[in-house]
């Protein structure tokens, strides 16, 4: 039985066919590996702050204490609603930190599984957001200069598209595979104001991406540790920043950000 003991964050990924993904803890562990392997996650109470990494015994917004919650730039409002970056103005939690993450190039993107989805993320998270929205296909749509003009947009097309990704249609692979991206993409001609039609990208290619899942389940309950302390069984796949077993439970990593746990498996 081997085992291993760390801090929680989102694993690392890697665009293949299949994607490959990597947990780390005290060792980098190949999840690919384990699938298909009986694996034992166990938490023992603790909880690290990802920014200040300080003990906390709640964590808030994916691995924060509340003061950093409330006064780290990875925690600021923006990071959810790219409208409202000060970035490109020269203000926000960090300066510095807005600069090197917030006013860089952005692209605001479509992604497809059971309905088209608009998204936002900076170049250099391409396609890793993707990946770690489970999206089975993706294409870019427009290149800003910061995030706020990326935002701007996102905005403009939430009457006509989602920004939310349906976590369990996504976890049991529903697909409309009458989407085509590319009809949608130019379809927003008719939609956005020429102003915003100004950073329209005409880069067509579309990511195709394909999870190592043995098997989807028919439906999904999800697991966490903050109602159990220990979660196990048999490793069917992984899609997203989620673990799918056997039965059907799923456990978000990413939600479960800065906690101290202990994975098991032969």
């Amino acid at each position: 039985m081997q085992s291993h003991i760390g801090q929680l964050h989102k694993m690392s990924v890697t665009l293949a066919g299949p994607i490959q993904y990597t947990l780390d803890l005290d060792v980098p562990i190949d999840m690919n590996a384990l699938i298909g392997k009986e694996i034992k996650l166990s938490w023992y109470g603790g909880i690290q702050c990802i920014s200040c990494g300080k003990p906390t015994k709640k964590s808030f917004s994916q691995g924060f204490c509340y003061t950093c919650y409330l006064k780290a730039p990875e925690a600021a409002d923006c990071i959810l609603r790219p409208e409202l970056c000060r970035a490109h103005l020269g203000e926000g939690r960090d300066i510095e930190w807005e600069e090197r993450n917030h006013n860089q190039p952005h692209f605001v993107y479509f992604a497809a599984s059971d309905v088209v989805k608009v998204g936002v993320t900076r170049s250099t998270q391409i396609p890793t957001r993707w990946i770690d929205q489970g999206a089975s296909s993706a294409i870019k749509i427009a290149e800003t200069p910061n995030r706020y003009y990326a935002g701007v947009i996102e905005v403009a097309l939430k009457d006509y598209f989602t920004d939310k990704t349906n976590w369990r249609n996504m976890l049991q692979n529903k697909q409309d595979e009458s989407i085509d991206l590319v009809e949608e993409k130019w379809r927003l001609e008719e939609i956005l104001p020429a102003d915003l039609m100004a950073f329209f990208t005409e880069d067509d290619e579309i990511e195709t991406l394909h999870f190592p899942v043995e098997t989807y389940p028919t439906s999904v309950k999800s697991v966490g540790f903050d109602k159990e302390n220990t979660i196990e069984g048999k490793l069917m796949g992984i899609k997203g920043q989620y673990l799918i077993f056997e039965n059907g439970a799923v456990l978000n990593i990413r939600k479960h950000t800065g906690y101290i746990v202990e994975l098991s498996f032969e």
